[in-house]
């Protein structure tokens, strides 16, 4: 475990950060609009109190390590279960296609654990090293997959109607930030080697950090909400969303 007094002050910021957003969220009544993303921050919350709690009490690596990575299992699962509230945010007005998005969400889910479950079996390793390795796996294919979805999301704001002032697309703004650093942190990880933890969980810290600012500044601004005669290409979501209905009772 890392004692590097810059991590610490990141990490003492990081906390001051998500308190104030589940504050936030609890205090506006945003985390009955958005359930899965204010479980996602109170996890985080959480999280990372015991992680910070552990590295004051130099508790053993066992406890520490198992800590670290079983939270981000979760984590990870809660990263992409917030990517699908966005879209089910936006498809509420669309029955069809919202049903599509969590068909397709549960079974991403679905599959990730799978991955996991296989990843950990296939190791010939230590169980340390099984448990590593699966929740690396697990969360590159979910970053890629988060990743993919939010880029596909701001592409199409103009066909969502998605406007910058609007709460979800802040919280997507921060979580695509997250989930990009996340990812190219997986990736120079396996390439460098743990070599390059101290610099990447610096690198995270501060892309956590960003993202929290991100989220406690849209919350705390006023939202414009688009209606839907502002969405220039709303007749092909009704479109698509009459053709999937048409498909599923036909």
């Amino acid at each position: 475990m890392s004692h590097d007094p810059l991590i610490s002050a990141f990490w003492i910021l990081s906390l001051v950060l998500n308190t104030a957003l589940v504050a936030i969220l609890i205090g506006k009544g945003s985390v009955r609009r958005f359930p899965l993303f204010g479980t996602y921050a109170i996890f985080a919350l959480l999280g990372s109190t015991a992680m910070f709690l552990l590295h004051l009490l130099h508790a053993r690596y066992q406890a520490y390590f198992y800590t670290y990575w079983l939270r981000e299992a979760v984590a990870v699962l809660l990263g992409l279960a917030v990517v699908y509230e966005i879209f089910s945010n936006l498809f509420t007005p669309y029955p069809a296609l919202r049903r599509l998005a969590a068909l397709i969400f549960q079974w991403a889910i679905a599959v990730l654990v799978l991955l996991g479950v296989v990843v950990v079996a296939a190791q010939s390793s230590a169980a340390q090293s099984s448990l590593v390795t699966a929740v690396l796996v697990g969360e590159e294919a979910s970053r890629i997959v988060e990743v993919g979805l939010l880029m596909f999301l701001f592409a199409s704001s103009t066909a969502f109607g998605l406007n910058w002032r609007q709460y979800v697309f802040g919280i997507a703004v921060g979580l695509a930030v997250f989930a990009t650093a996340e990812l190219v942190g997986i990736t120079m990880r396996s390439y460098w080697g743990s070599s390059a933890d101290h610099v990447l969980s610096m690198a995270r810290t501060i892309a956590f950090n960003l993202s929290l600012t991100m989220w406690v500044a849209y919350l705390l601004a006023p939202e414009i909400e688009a209606s839907r005669t502002d969405v220039p290409h709303g007749a092909q979501l009704e479109q698509w969303n009459k053709a999937l209905t048409e498909f599923i009772y036909q």
